[in-house]
């Protein structure tokens, strides 16, 4: 069997029941032989060949999904993801990170709807969204300034270090030890054959 999906979609699963489904009325293998063909426990197959007994192929066809509709049109999402696309300051929020509880304070704000924060962690991960945590910066941080020194100060920092001798610090410089610490830095010479 080649390579397969960690995760497969509601019509990828129908699709691997309805393949199962030929392969069980054409009886031309056990009921074991299917569930290592289709990459299902023999158990699965057991339940399918009862449905399919049972309710014909039918049976076997993608059924809705269980649970309560989305409370927001799929437009609603899209609106959604554009507000939260524009950061959480711009929300009205302190803090440019997104919290659940933030997301759900913004849809009752925006549309009206009320989601609990615990909710959401699906509905948001159906949409192929995750929040990501802002790098931390300080506020005060220059970013030309900080440009401005590693141009002009650090080269004359650096050759003065090499100049007089002292060792840089091991921030400066990368280093790759192949084998124990006290090994030397590089990698290991061939070993001589005796």
């Amino acid at each position: 069997m080649g390579w397969q999906p960690t995760r497969l979609t509601r019509d990828q699963l129908a699709e691997r029941r309805l393949a199962a489904a030929r392969l069980l009325q054409a009886e031309q293998a056990s009921q074991a032989e299917i569930a290592r063909q289709v990459g299902v426990s023999r158990a699965s197959v057991t339940r399918w060949k009862q449905r399919l007994d049972q309710e014909g192929p039918r049976g076997l066809q993608r059924r809705c999904a269980p649970g309560r509709a989305s409370s927001l049109s799929a437009a609603q999402w899209r609106q959604l993801f554009r507000i939260l696309g524009r950061g959480a300051q711009a929300a009205g929020f302190e803090t440019e990170r997104w919290t659940q509880r933030r997301i759900a304070v913004v849809i009752q704000r925006e549309f009206g709807v009320q989601y609990h924060f615990r909710s959401l962690s699906r509905a948001l991960r159906a949409w192929d969204w995750s929040p990501q945590r802002p790098l931390l910066r300080a506020k005060e941080r220059d970013e030309a300034v900080i440009a401005a020194w590693l141009r002009r100060d650090w080269p004359r920092i650096k050759r003065g270090l090499a100049a007089t001798g002292v060792p840089w610090p091991s921030w400066t410089r990368r280093v790759t030890r192949f084998g124990p610490p006290s090994a030397p830095r590089g990698r290991p010479s061939a070993i001589p054959q005796s």
